[in-house]
């Protein structure tokens, strides 16, 4: 049974002629002496229509709306989608494991590569499991053990970075959060090999950043990555969370504008109201893009990969 769709707030006129949509194929099931079909299309056209004019001007708070999308394709949906052969690994052989990262090794498109990225969860239960994506540092060091072992052996390094940050508890901060996260940043940037990171959701401060400092940055059509959460900003700024749009604008936090201001690398096409829409065809571009970004280090030898990622990052700080 198709899970019933979840609409955001600026998505009511298409929410309603949807839902006239639906009333209207119910009653044909029921009467069928009734043709209902070309009231139906009208409908459906109008709908696609509204759908695409929302989301040819989506504010940067809108895209924040929709990077949050509970039906948007997780960490695992792309695994599921793009990595033949999984095979997760579990703990970070110092205290424990830290389900909000996943990582493990697998194939794609035929290539043996590491594989790493937060999982929010698609359920209650799963979210709960998830930490809703904030790692803990036992995560980050799961990370930096998976990212050494990819190293000595060679292996790409792919991250799928899903996070609203780190989890921010008293246990999390006792058990050495910043020092974990810039060690697995650090263990990034010492990589021999080519790491490619998609933002496929939230991008969220140093929880994202830990896995992402990678050779190509991408991001998906309607993800945001940025230092700090609009609200928080809002929070600081003018001690209003109300105010979230407006630190959503003044931050620049959109894929649109981040290429732009060349912090990452390209964006990747989503369907027309967003990855939740048609959750294959966003797997499917992230792949073309994933794979046309390693393509750039085939056969490079490890010290210029390492040199490359190194000047990608500090040219950052002198253009801005």
């Amino acid at each position: 049974m198709t899970a019933m769709r979840s609409y955001l707030d600026f998505e009511k006129p298409v929410a309603e002629l949807e839902a006239k949509v639906e009333e209207l194929k119910a009653m044909g099931a029921k009467n069928g002496a009734v043709s209902i079909s070309e009231e139906v299309g009208r409908l459906e056209a109008k709908a696609a229509q509204a759908l695409a004019e929302i989301y040819a001007g989506l504010t940067p708070w809108q895209k924040t709306q929709v990077a949050r999308h509970p039906q948007r394709p997780h960490f695992v949906d792309y695994c599921a989608g793009l990595i033949e052969e999984f095979t997760p690994l579990a703990g970070d052989r110092s205290f424990g494991e830290d389900e909000a990262i996943v990582g493990g090794f697998g194939r794609f498109r035929g290539r043996p590569v590491c594989v790493l990225g937060q999982e929010k969860g698609a359920t209650t239960e799963a979210r709960l499991r998830h930490n809703f994506g904030m790692a803990r540092p036992e995560g980050y060091r799961k990370a930096v053990r998976l990212m050494e072992l990819a190293d000595r052996f060679g292996l790409p390094v792919l991250a799928f970075v899903d996070t609203a940050g780190a989890y921010p508890g008293i246990e999390a901060e006792e058990r050495g959060q910043a020092e974990a996260i810039a060690r697995s940043t650090e263990a990034c940037l010492a990589l021999g090999v080519p790491n490619v990171a998609l933002v496929i959701g939230e991008g969220g401060s140093g929880g994202a950043i830990a896995i992402a400092t990678a050779n190509k940055v991408l991001m998906m059509e309607h993800s945001i990555y940025s230092v700090i959460s609009p609200e928080g900003a809002a929070s600081i700024l003018w001690r209003d969370q109300g105010r979230a749009h407006d630190a959503a604008t003044a931050m620049k936090l959109t894929a649109q504008d981040l290429v732009k201001l060349g912090i990452v690398d390209g964006v990747v096409p989503e369907a027309t109201g967003g990855a939740h829409r048609d959750k294959a065809a966003a797997i499917a571009a992230a792949g073309s893009a994933i794979a046309g970004a390693l393509a750039e280090f085939q056969g490079l030898p490890a010290a210029e990969i390492r040199d490359r990622r190194a000047a990608k990052f500090l040219e950052i700080g002198r253009r801005l």
